[in-house]
């Protein structure tokens, strides 16, 4: 049977990551309300602009519920905004009043934007450990990884700069991999909410 795994539909890229879970063999649904929410075996957090996430996860009364489920185990994907989300502790966190709230879903510190801006943005081939060849990546705006702790597994590099991670049954890029058609990072995740890796 099919894990369903819901896309956080807020704010951000939620069509192409609905299409890229259907091709990897998911039941992929939308998330807006906590009955939603309740409803899926994991969550992929999409790319977006991540204050405006945050605050609509406080308006929908989302924000702690989806902290509990993190914490209790629930697998989770946060692409590039969902990576910001999805961390312990982020750098840049946006201006007084209006900042991105971490959902404490790996531990690791990550730099918003850090790639720089819109005009910033780039292509590039990154290896992937797991996968059997590199992954053609898009950058919009990206952010990297800092600092990971000694449970999180770091996937990707670009030069440098970690731009892939695993912790547990949790993943994170800085990139968009539901825009290229490759489907083999949604697949992994679809593997991840199975148990079957």
């Amino acid at each position: 049977m099919s894990p369903r795994v819901g896309v956080l539909a807020l704010q951000g890229d939620t069509r192409e990551h609905l299409a890229a879970l259907d091709e990897a063999g998911a039941e992929a649904v939308t998330v807006r309300r906590l009955a939603e929410l309740d409803t899926v075996d994991g969550l992929v957090i999409p790319g977006g602009e991540s204050t405006a996430m945050s605050h609509l996860l406080r308006e929908f009364d989302l924000l702690e519920p989806l902290r509990a489920r993190l914490a209790e185990g629930m697998p989770a994907y946060g692409s590039c905004a969902g990576m910001i989300l999805l961390a312990s502790e982020i750098l840049d966190a946006g201006a007084a009043g209006r900042q991105a709230t971490p959902l404490k879903g790996i531990d690791m510190a990550v730099r918003r934007n850090a790639f720089g801006r819109q005009v910033d943005s780039f292509e590039g081939d990154i290896p992937f450990t797991g996968l059997d060849s590199p992954v053609h990546a898009v950058f919009i705006r990206a952010p990297w990884v800092e600092r990971v702790g000694p449970d999180v597994e770091v996937l990707g590099r670009a030069g440098e700069h970690i731009v892939a991670v695993r912790q547990g049954r949790t993943l994170a890029t800085s990139f968009h991999p539901e825009v290229t058609g490759d489907r083999r990072v949604h697949k992994l995740f679809v593997d991840m909410v199975s148990g079957e890796r």
